[in-house]
């Protein structure tokens, strides 16, 4: 049959809203995802937020699992986060100066990581990730930098790039107004090829500085590695006196306190965070040993600054956040609540004949039209992007909000009650079945 899209809601002030924001900003949006380009209708203007639901300017409310884009790990609107940064807000908002808060934010995270000696706050996830590909050119005197097909490390210039063809191909760019010159300092290789990156590091580890990965990939998909091939990153980089940078701006405070890093048990030597640290304010950090970080600035020659650095209202919020999160038991809650989620929809599915899995680690999840483990990007049909539209679109009018793109991951909170993910279950079954009789 036909698959024609009912709006069953009235999306008539977002899209009221939305016009007059085409005036203002390119497409709408001040992030391109957000303009609903590859879903239906206007994007949804978000008025207000509390626990796992989010409402729009139409009154409409969404259970919600998009969550910021991750950052929210705690929920909408969390009472101890929120009394945090309204007492801070109180005393001022930025001095650009050092404060109380950000030594007790700092110290909090490298007592109860065992994988860092020191971090530096920044502003972003990219700040974070371009400032740590500083450092490690910086350190090893070396200028060129690995990355992986599927993995994305925010809007650096050198890191948007994609592969050429044969084995030591370098990087050519995907967006305008990027240098040649900044782009053929990247190395782009498939994921979860060892020879591949053997081969290249026996020849030219003189030249590269460092290999950078999402340990778990979470931006083109969940493309979920075996953590045999993350031992081998680590083994081959020592090999090869090369750095390996974990780009942990998703799975950092996210699959447990000490991220990946922590989760697989693999010592990167540099560390990159973002999302949950800020505990939806902006903020990112990148950390390493002492010997490592002791080579920037004001202590060594590799220079980063911010005005908005470690700004007090985003390390409350953050201290607060990260508090919660250190508490006994709460990474195998969130864990244990995902899984049943998870489980609930793909048995569904499975006794539907429906091509669909969820692949999902801690407490993130993507919906995935295959039955085959994606774990690269290539192997992502883009054919499941059309269902996913439909899937999406039909959502929508049922009260759950995901995130408007196929290849964005969904993620759960602390605040997703017993209750909200039972509804959405049952509102997933039933848009699965028009999906697939579309």
């Amino acid at each position: 049959m036909e698959y024609i899209m009912q709006n069953k809601i009235n999306r008539a002030s977002s899209a009221k809203l939305y016009e007059e924001a085409k005036k203002y900003f390119p497409g709408g949006v001040n992030s391109p995802v957000r303009a609903f380009k590859s879903v239906s209708g206007p994007p949804l203007f978000i008025k207000k937020g509390k626990g796992a639901k989010i409402t729009d300017e139409d009154e409409n409310q969404y259970i919600d699992f998009c969550c910021s884009w991750g950052p929210l790990i705690l929920g909408h609107d969390n009472d101890d986060v929120r009394e945090a940064i309204i007492e801070t807000v109180a005393h001022g908002t930025s001095f650009g100066t050092p404060t109380k808060l950000g030594n007790q934010l700092g110290k909090l995270i490298l007592d109860n990581n065992s994988y860092l000696d020191k971090i530096r706050f920044v502003s972003s996830g990219t700040e974070a990730v371009m400032s740590a590909i500083r450092l490690a050119r910086g350190y090893t005197g070396k200028d060129k930098i690995v990355k992986f097909e599927g993995c994305y490390h925010g809007h650096v210039d050198s890191l948007l790039v994609k592969a050429g063809s044969g084995l030591v191909t370098f990087g050519e760019s995907t967006s305008a107004g990027i240098p040649e010159s900044f782009a053929k300092e990247t190395i782009v290789l498939p994921l979860n090829d060892k020879e591949a990156l053997e081969d290249l590091l026996s020849k030219h580890n003189d030249q590269i500085a460092a290999v950078i990965i999402e340990p778990i990939p979470a931006n083109n998909g969940l493309l979920l590695q075996d953590k045999s091939y993350l031992e081998f990153l680590r083994d081959v980089c020592t090999k090869y006196n090369v750095l390996l940078i974990f780009d942990e701006v998703i799975s950092g405070f996210r699959v447990g306190f000490e991220g990946a890093a922590g989760y697989y048990g693999i010592q990167p030597d540099i560390v990159t965070y973002g999302k949950i640290i800020g505990g939806g304010m902006p903020v990112g950090a990148y950390g390493a040993s002492s010997e490592i970080m002791s080579h920037i600035a004001p202590d060594g020659p590799v220079y980063q600054a911010g005005t908005l650095s470690a700004n007090p209202v985003a390390m409350s919020a953050g201290y607060a956040t990260l508090q919660i999160l250190n508490g006994s038991g709460f990474y195998e809650t969130m864990e244990t609540k995902t899984q049943k989620f998870v489980e609930g929809i793909e048995t569904y599915a499975n006794e539907k004949g429906y091509e669909l899995t969820l692949p999902t680690i801690g407490s993130i999840f993507w919906v995935c039209f295959s039955n085959e483990r994606i774990t690269s990007a290539d192997q992502i049909d883009a054919a499941g992007m059309e269902k996913f539209k439909i899937l999406h679109h039909e959502l929508l009018q049922r009260g759950v909000y995901l995130g408007p793109s196929g290849y964005e991951v969904g993620f759960i909170s602390a605040a997703h009650t017993p209750a909200d993910l039972e509804r959405a279950t049952e509102m997933m079954k039933e848009c699965l079945d028009i999906v697939f009789q579309a």
